[in-house]
């Protein structure tokens, strides 16, 4: 009895593992191409929830797909009630893994047939390229699925007749209510809902439990699911703190509304159920999983904008607001975790450039705002190290790195940018004659024309092209003001204010001018026109 309930535990742990390496193996054999297909796709909640699901059945992970969604609201490429959208659907797409587990599993009882291609896997995952590693990762993960529900049913073959319905709760609402505790406690340990619904499937077909205490188990495996969810709700970003939120509150509204119909769904399989075949009852039961989570979509897709307004009141915006983006949650995906700290440093850029052209515009106090330059100096620091923390491994994108790269010199750009807005004397100097605060004006309006909009793509060229007037400016000054001061008594101070305004000018242009090159160079297109071109940089 004890090495068959140890049989059984084990398979439960290889279909566990074999989940981990198929969904590791899809999602990064899916890479670009998943959050491609949710961005362009995800217009409104409806098609979020289309895409949701189809993504999620094919990468075989609500998690990444919730992930992906949270760093698109993160970098403003989403809504909050467009990416719930696809949470929702995320929710339909993870049953398919027990059809998957019904059909093949119970009806073809494919177990000893796909051994073969474990090996096959792992020759692959040893051997091959990185595309052929992740392929390898998921085959050898299939197969370990169908190895590991025969043995949880080699396991539980020596329980039948020994442990049977009449041990588990009755089929009354309290019964069911337990039994739906049961099905909680199964998801929160194994945090698979995949993994207790095959589990379900198993002692369902071993005769252990009967379907309505199965179905119960199973509402309360969906319900399971949200525990991971809340958790992120603990010291994550508002984007991760909503979408845990939302994802706890729906999944207990869709578990009340299957409780509901536990009773009539018996009712109308029970005659199918009751037939002997193979796999009805498992297919039956991945059905109901299946038919409470799209009932529940359904019905709460008219109300996703009003939903979504409700999670926001519920837990309003917090933390600095340049950093809210930045959430550790999301590193465990590097491509969301690029978009959060790519749109970061955008808006770091933006408030900086607007802090300059606060600072020079004409008839201004331009008394430095202490609290904004310490908010955005702090900003610097934090993006700095959110952006060295996320994990890109050989196997990420090219066009990753590249953002990573290009992030890192528009960071220093941006640092030493940041420097020069507390330069009170330099600053002042620029209204010491005439032409510097023409200069200055030059300067102003270039910022207010191109990023008047936040979008900060910037026309580089343009500012390469002021950049080199002010190069070009520093030289007249320089000469014009040390002529004035040899032939017209200009004493030295007054000359040396002149020159540093002009040195200010020219290098607070070169910077921003920089920091618009490697800007356009983290579009997540890829590199504009402008970027294309070829600069030679100053020393």
């Amino acid at each position: 009895m004890i090495d068959s309930f140890l049989i059984a535990i084990g398979g439960v742990g290889l279909f566990l593992l074999g989940m981990l390496m198929l969904t590791d193996g899809l999602r990064q054999l899916a890479g670009g191409a998943m959050r491609r297909t949710l961005a362009k796709y995800t217009r409104t909640p409806v098609s979020g929830a289309f895409a949701g699901a189809i993504t999620t059945a094919l990468i075989q992970s609500s998690s990444a797909t919730t992930v992906t969604a949270i760093g698109f609201v993160g970098a403003g490429l989403l809504s909050f009630s467009q990416a719930l959208g696809i949470i929702f659907g995320a929710n339909i797409g993870t049953t398919i893994t027990g059809w998957l587990v019904a059909f093949l599993g119970f009806k073809l009882n494919i177990g000893l047939a796909v051994m073969p291609l474990i090996l096959v896997g792992a020759l692959l995952k040893m051997f091959g390229s990185v595309r052929l590693k992740n392929v390898g990762s998921a085959v050898a993960g299939f197969s370990l699925l169908f190895v590991g529900i025969d043995l949880m049913q080699e396991g539980l073959v020596a329980f039948e007749g020994v442990v049977t319905p009449a041990d588990f709760p009755p089929d009354t609402w309290f019964g069911r209510f337990l039994l739906l505790l049961i099905g909680v406690a199964i998801t929160t340990v194994t945090q698979s809902s995949s993994a207790g619904v095959a589990t379900a499937m198993v002692a369902l077909g071993a005769g252990a439990i009967s379907f309505p205490q199965a179905a119960a188990m199973v509402i309360g495996m969906d319900v399971g699911t949200t525990f991971t969810a809340a958790l992120a709700t603990v010291g994550g970003s508002t984007a991760m703190r909503r979408t845990g939120f939302a994802h706890v509150i729906y999944n207990l509204l869709t578990g009340a509304l299957a409780f509901l119909l536990l009773v009539p769904y018996t009712g109308l399989v029970g005659a199918w159920v009751a037939d002997a075949a193979a796999g009805n009852a498992q297919i039956a039961l991945v059905g109901f999983h299946t038919f409470f989570n799209t009932i529940g979509v359904v019905l709460v897709l008219p109300f996703a904008n009003l939903f979504a307004r409700f999670i926001e009141h519920l837990v309003p915006k917090s933390g600095p607001e340049l950093e809210r983006a930045l959430d550790a949650g999301l590193q465990q995906d590097p491509a969301a975790a690029t978009d959060a700290a790519t749109t970061t440093t955008r808006l770091i850029a933006n408030e900086t450039f607007k802090l300059v052209a606060a600072l020079i515009e004409p008839g201004r106090d331009r008394q430095v705002n202490m609290i904004r330059v310490q908010e955005i100096e702090r900003a610097i620091d934090v993006t700095l190290d959110y952006w060295n923390q996320i994990p890109f491994g050989e196997d990420s994108q090219q066009a990753l790195k590249q953002q990573y790269t290009s992030a890192m010199h528009a960071l220093d750009h941006l640092s030493r940018l940041h420097h020069r807005c507390v330069q009170t004397k330099r600053i002042e100097a620029l209204y010491t004659n005439h032409r510097l605060i023409r200069l200055a004006n030059l300067l102003g309006d270039a910022l207010a024309a191109d990023f008047a909009d936040d979008g900060l793509v910037g026309d580089e060229r343009a500012m390469d092209r002021l950049r080199m007037l002010m190069r070009d400016e520093r030289t007249v000054v320089r000469n014009k003001t040390i002529h004035e001061a040899t032939n017209d008594g200009t004493g030295w101070p007054e000359m040396m204010l002149s020159l540093d305004g002009a040195r200010w000018l020219h290098r607070v242009s070169y910077h921003i001018w920089r920091i618009v090159f490697h800007l356009n160079n983290m579009m997540p297109s890829g590199e504009t026109a402008e970027a294309k071109n070829t600069h030679v940089s100053e020393v």
